[in-house]
């Protein structure tokens, strides 16, 4: 394997009457090749196209021996073809651009020469907020407030496309990133120019999201990173990472009348939490796969944050094509995508049993009809079992609600890429609607209903299904096309929840088709959700009850005293196939997205075409960042640290730094009516990422999360151990770093499991921490700690914090000086108790691969890309700590 190029130089295909280069893996490795899982066979293509010599030698020679034991520790380069971001994660990372190329400019260098190499394309779809809804008006009239409440950040991103080369903005209202990936964007199997040839190579990207594999549903391999990491690729550098492993889950048989997409995903999101998933792959195999439908894979696939994995991978076949047509891609290229994935041994092969780290067995005959919750995405449920699940929680009513349960449904969302980019689950809510309307049902007043496809195209099939009206009819009228509910744009609560809810008379529940139910998340007075298909939703918002067990129980009592039960509203995959038939028609994605990028507003907007961004000094939406600067320097180094929070298991991004409505009631409210704003339109925490003093604030503010450090403590505050004050998180911060003392961060299992949210490690970088020891980490969250330059530890089996009592006294030392740190490396901490004593712990660094180490050493990841620009224009710096 000394000179990998030889082996492909002559390797050529022909697709219709065009003829490409391309990477032969079969005439290479041969029968080899098939044991390994699909994924692998991606990365092996991956590496020979894009590495040379020892590098490329290596990284092959590691992926074959990863056979022997279906693991390795070699590390390997993967370069993607392209970058997918949305607004609340592609705002941050171009204002770190947009103050990077400030920093180049200070420094004496040519601000306008930082530019992404890669193409990178942006949705605005987490911004729109469901603020009018059950009216026919409702889309135009949330899109008008979205644009006013947005303008000045709006005004960026436009700046942004036009400053810099291979920005791609996709305006409000063309839909969710990872629908726009799947109707538009993916091609499976790209063309791209290289040595004046036209080579044809696999459809790869990575995501600022932590659904971008949904894309993973028709065979194109994408998974999600947090912002940082994706800034470090869009200037040039190849993700970095160990040869993953890959847990294949075996689907046998097909899945029955009744249960949909969206149970098989919740039965597969439970399954693999159950055995430990943590960032491994997750590839499909066997001939239950041939049963879904591309639609049904996606949904499955856009899970794959939620079971731990970072992928959910469905090979390309005949069903992929399919879509393709459905979705009225070119028919030449079509042909390419057959043609290459068969010749370059990607073709799914349901009788294939391909060597895997570990495998899980899923019969889809024993799928049956689910929900998850009340709190997180893996606790399966019957969808009868909702009773017994929050009469655990013996709430007591203080006072009465007439008409209402004490577990009221305060919002039925139809939201989120997750199902609403599958058109059979739709057609399904749609026909339990119109069976509903016909029976004289109505949805209860008190609830919050709204449907938020995830593509334009969506509200043309449901109206060519004359299916429109019925959703309308029961107040699930289209609310626009973007997240909404989803993260937690849910807007206001009705006024009889509100009220109720003041009087402690009720424990409202959401009830939503999305893919994350964290307390708080939905709306920050809801600590209670379930996750369910479309139809699901439309079912329970009819009872109105989130005790209902629709198994058993009526669904509601029709106008003529009959008592109409599930089954009486249920369609049958016949009726959903057939509706779903007369509905479709290719070429509503293309024309739907065209009209939408039409948007006059939004191509109204007049933004700045200078190659620095003008910052707005009184600007409460976007200030230049403290931290993009070439000299932040390392955090590494031998010191003593008092911790900042204590904290527990399951600590979400949505902890670390919320996206919902800013609490009229918080110091964050303050600072901004302070400066101006108007306190009853302060809009969501996710719309201030453009805005450091708004977001350090924002740290940890979530109602349901407990500092163990000293519990009761108001929201968002902690103890400065010294002085005894117990003051705001970032004011505590403050004072610690006024006094010269260091600051780290203790929490349990799974810290920052949750969206792919680089302000969750800003925020903490922002407040001078400088180590997080937990027992275990979600994945992208530990990429953007260190991506911020904060050395994520691991703590050795049997501890955790409730183990380790933390006193308010106690301090942390931790000894990580820069020239030790390496992968997976040792790291010596102490915990200096008030008594004197010293207990010591041998804890691991959660660090994967020599990028990441080099990444800590400059204090992150824009010094290391200010840097490396730095010196390719000549320039000099300087290390400062």
């Amino acid at each position: 394997m000394e000179n990998t190029r030889r082996f492909i130089s002559g390797a050529r295909l022909t697709a219709g009457n065009a003829s490409f280069r391309f990477v032969d893996l079969p005439g290479m490795f041969g029968e080899t090749l098939y044991r390994l899982p699909v994924v692998l066979r991606l990365l092996l293509e991956n590496v020979i196209r894009n590495t040379n010599g020892d590098e490329c030698r290596l990284a092959v020679e590691g992926i074959l021996e990863w056979l022997e034991n279906g693991t390795s520790e070699v590390e390997i380069a993967f370069q993607p073809d392209r970058v997918l971001m949305h607004d609340t994660t592609s705002t941050p990372a171009l204002v770190d651009i947009a103050a990077m190329r400030d920093a180049l400019a200070e420094a004496g260098a040519d601000p306008g020469a930082l530019n992404p190499v890669l193409p990178v394309d942006a949705s605005v779809d987490h911004s729109l907020a469901v603020e009018y809804f059950a009216r026919a008006d409702a889309a135009p009239m949330n899109l008008q407030q979205e644009l006013r409440r947005n303008a000045e950040r709006y005004r960026f991103l436009r700046w942004a496309s036009r400053a810099l080369t291979g920005v791609r903005i996709h305006p409000p209202g063309t839909g969710i990133m990872h629908t726009i990936n799947l109707e538009q964007l993916a091609t499976v199997v790209s063309v791209q120019e290289r040595d004046g040839e036209r080579w044809a190579t696999p459809d790869t990207l990575i995501g600022t999201d932590s659904h971008t594999p949904m894309i993973n549903g028709i065979g194109v391999l994408g998974w999600g990173v947090g912002g940082l990491e994706a800034q470090t690729v869009m200037f040039g550098m190849p993700v970095m990472q160990r040869i993953p492993d890959v847990v294949g889950v075996h689907l046998t048989g097909a899945l029955n009348p009744g249960s949909l997409a969206t149970d098989l995903a919740l039965t597969v999101t439970q399954r693999l939490r159950e055995i430990g998933i943590a960032g491994e792959f997750v590839e499909f195999y066997g001939p239950g796969v041939a049963t879904l439908t591309a639609g049904e894979r996606s949904v499955v696939a856009n899970m794959a944050p939620e079971y731990g994995a970072s992928t959910g991978f469905f090979p390309v076949d005949n069903t992929t094509l399919d879509y393709l047509r459905a979705t009225s891609r070119n028919a030449a290229a079509i042909t390419l995508v057959e043609v290459f994935t068969k010749r370059a041994g990607l073709w799914f092969d349901p009788c294939a049993e391909p060597v895997f780290t570990r495998t899980i067995e899923i019969d889809l005959n024993e799928i049956g009809m689910h929900v998850a919750g009340p709190r997180r995405p893996q606790d399966l449920l019957d969808y009868s079992a909702t009773f017994a699940a929050l009469e655990t929680l013996a709430f007591v009513p203080k006072a009465n609600a007439p008409g209402m349960p004490k577990h009221p449904v305060a919002i039925a969302a139809i939201t989120s890429c997750t199902n609403t980019s599958d058109p059979a689950l739709l057609i399904a809510a749609g026909l339990v609607a119109r069976k509903a309307r016909k029976l004289g049902l109505t949805v209860p007043g008190w609830i919050k209903t709204s449907l938020a496809p995830g593509s334009p195209a969506a509200a043309l099939y449901l109206e060519r299904a004359g299916l429109l009206d019925d959703l309308s009819a029961l107040g699930f009228d289209i609310v626009g096309y973007g997240c909404t509910t989803c993260i937690g744009n849910s807007g206001q609560l009705t006024e009889p929840v509100k009220a109720a809810l003041a009087a402690k008379a009720i424990h409202p529940v959401a009830m939503l088709s999305g893919n994350r139910n964290f307390p708080g998340r939905i709306h920050p007075d809801l600590d209670l959700g379930f996750i369910m298909s479309p139809p699901l939703v439309v079912a329970f918002a009819l009872s109105g009850n989130a005790q209902a067990d629709l198994r058993l129980d009526p669904v509601q009592i029709a106008p003529d005293g009959a008592l109409v039960f599930l089954s009486d509203l249920w369609p049958s995959r016949e009726e959903v196939a057939t509706l779903l038939e007369l509905a479709a028609d290719p070429d509503d994605y293309p024309r739907a997205f065209a009209n939408a990028r039409q948007n006059p507003a939004w191509h109204g907007i007049d933004a700045p075409a200078t190659a620095q961004f003008p910052w707005d000094p009184q600007s409460n939406a976007l200030r230049r960042p403290p931290f993009a600067a070439v000299t932040e320097g390392t955090q590494l180094g031998t010191y003593s640290a008092y911790p900042l929070l204590v904290l527990g298991d399951d600590i979400t991004t949505d902890h670390i730094s919320p996206a919902s409505a800013i609490p009229k009631d918080s110091f964050v409210a303050d600072f901004l009516v302070a400066r101006g704003d108007d306190p009853e339109d302060l809009n969501v925490f996710a719309s201030r990422r453009g805005n450091w003093e708004v977001m350090i604030r924002a740290a940890f503010y979530n109602k349901s999360l407990v500092n163990l450090l000293q519990p009761g403590m108001p929201v968002a505050h902690t103890l400065h151990v010294p002085s005894g004050d117990i003051k705001p998180i970032h004011e505590v911060a403050a004072q610690y770093r006024a006094q010269g003392d260091a600051v780290v961060l203790i929490a349990g299992e799974r810290y920052g499991t949750g969206s792919s949210r680089d302000w969750a490690a800003k925020g903490q970088r922002l407040l001078g921490i400088r180590a997080v020891l937990a027992v275990s980490f979600e994945r992208i969250h530990r990429s953007n700690l260190i991506g911020m330059g904060i050395l994520p530890l691991r703590w050795p089996a049997g501890i955790s914090p409730a183990k380790l009592n933390i006193q308010p006294d106690d301090k942390v030392e931790v000894s990580a000086p820069s020239d030790k740190l390496a992968p997976r490396c040792r790291v010596d901490v102490k915990i200096a108790r008030a008594d004197a004593s010293v207990e010591s712990y041998e804890v691991t660094a959660a660090v994967e691969t020599q990028l990441e180490v080099a990444l800590l050493r400059c204090g992150g990841v824009i010094p290391f890309i200010l840097q490396k620009t730095l010196a390719a224009q000549g320039k000099k710096w300087k290390h400062e700590r």
